[in-house]
């Protein structure tokens, strides 16, 4: 029985980056000595154990077994004492992570993965084993956002075309791209996943409302680069460098689906795109399952991203019914998401990535203002459960009327 670190933790180790998570491959192993070792078995598909001190997973060698699939699940993997270190790796999805090494820092890398790393080289491992998995279409533009030195290897390019072209994408399995859209998420230039998704052609499979997005104009000036798709990539890029959270950046990825929806006769301009996206976000939130708490603030941004942006010119009674519908009466952790994501639609504009913001601080001043109103006051003061809403609303707008005069008369002083 022989243990080898397989996959990320070559990869990086490799090139130099922090090894965060370690895997193990064991090739000629059974389950009976793992357990005997006391390694605790996870995992329905294919055994899985983890080390009984640091809990790291080791999972026996295995490879892939031709069989009839549901459309869009994993392929069927099978363990034996008999696969091969070298039938293990080919069943990876890129050359990269098709590499092993031993105790005394041996290199097992019979695809070429090091010769890609030096190259920059993004290449599936073969043609088989990547066609049998068509999530790894996505695998392959998630690690080109982590990788942007990297280029994808012509092969590999022609291979996913030809996917695309054969409906192999037509039935991935909601929760496993949400996991992969999640992990394109969370690098430091997502738009790359996304675009590549694009030039590959399987972006207007998986997410045919974003691709819809590229060849709609917007006025130029308001956004210098024109094009819609190319503004929510740099809208996106920018919520990714100031550190948002996942559901700040889908809800900046989703926040302008509207615009493909618009009347081409009225182009650049885009009347009622905020209403006119909730649709397409509805849907897509419902194809990949997409969490409550990401749809709930996408859903917020995309209806009320230009009323924030307009705060200045707004009425008070339109700015507490804006802080109520998002939420920012029950939690200031969803105004601030809700002001990240205009903030990154606004610096999502050629030429003004570094512009000021002052609607976050009016609108939080505007919060301030509401949450100072007594509720308790207001409501024992009800003669009716059934007045207390009204009541506090119309409190609410009287407190913002009277902090925006007092704005007013210090501006002209």
């Amino acid at each position: 029985m022989k243990i080898l670190v397989v996959g990320g933790a070559v990869r990086d180790t490799l090139m130099g980056r922090p090894v965060r998570d370690r895997d193990y491959v064991v090739v000629g192993g059974t389950p009976e000595q793992m357990l005997a070792l006391g390694y605790r078995q996870v995992g329905q598909d294919f055994p899985v154990f983890l080390h009984p001190m640091t809990k790291e997973e080791y999972a026996l060698a295995r490879a892939h077994r031709r069989s009839v699939l549901e459309e869009g699940a994993a392929p069927v993997a099978h363990a034996a004492p008999g696969v091969t270190l070298e039938e293990d790796l080919a069943r990876r999805d890129l050359t990269i992570n098709s590499m092993a090494m031993t105790d005394d820092g041996e290199i097992v890398d019979p695809y070429g993965g090091r010769a890609d790393i030096a190259s920059r080289v993004l290449r599936h491992v073969r043609d088989e084993s990547f066609l049998e998995d068509p999530i790894r279409v996505l695998r392959l533009a998630r690690f080109a956002a982590r990788y942007r030195e990297f280029t994808v290897a012509p092969e590999t390019l022609a291979l996913v075309e030809h996917m695309v072209r054969a409906g192999e994408l037509d039935h991935l399995v909601a929760e496993r791209v949400w996991l992969e859209v999640t992990k394109g998420l969370k690098e430091d230039k997502p738009s790359r996943m996304f675009e590549l998704l694009r030039d590959m052609g399987a972006l207007k499979v998986v997410f045919p409302e974003l691709d819809a997005l590229w060849g709609v104009p917007q006025p130029p000036e308001h956004h210098p680069e024109v094009d819609t798709g190319v503004h929510v990539m740099m809208a996106l890029d920018a919520a990714a460098a100031a550190g948002a959270s996942l559901e700040v950046r889908f809800a900046v990825l989703t926040h302008d689906l509207g615009k493909a929806r618009t009347s081409a006769s009225e182009w650049p301009k885009h009347h009622n795109h905020e209403h006119l996206g909730l649709k397409p976000l509805k849907n897509v939130c419902a194809r990949w399952k997409v969490p409550s708490a990401f749809k709930e603030l996408a859903v917020i941004v995309c209806q009320d991203h230009t009323l924030v942006h307009g705060v200045a010119k707004l009425r008070a009674a339109t700015i507490a019914q804006l802080l109520k519908r998002a939420g920012a009466l029950r939690s200031a952790g969803r105004l601030e998401a809700l002001l990240l994501a205009c903030e990154s639609d606004a610096r999502g504009r050629l030429g003004l990535e570094d512009r000021e913001y002052p609607q976050a601080q009016i609108l939080r001043a505007a919060q301030a203002v509401v949450a100072s109103v007594d509720a308790g006051a207001i409501a024992r003061a009800c003669p009716s459960a059934d007045q207390i809403p009204a009541r506090l609303h119309q409190a609410r707008v009287r407190a913002l009327k009277v902090a925006l005069s007092q704005d007013m008369r210090e501006a002209r002083a």
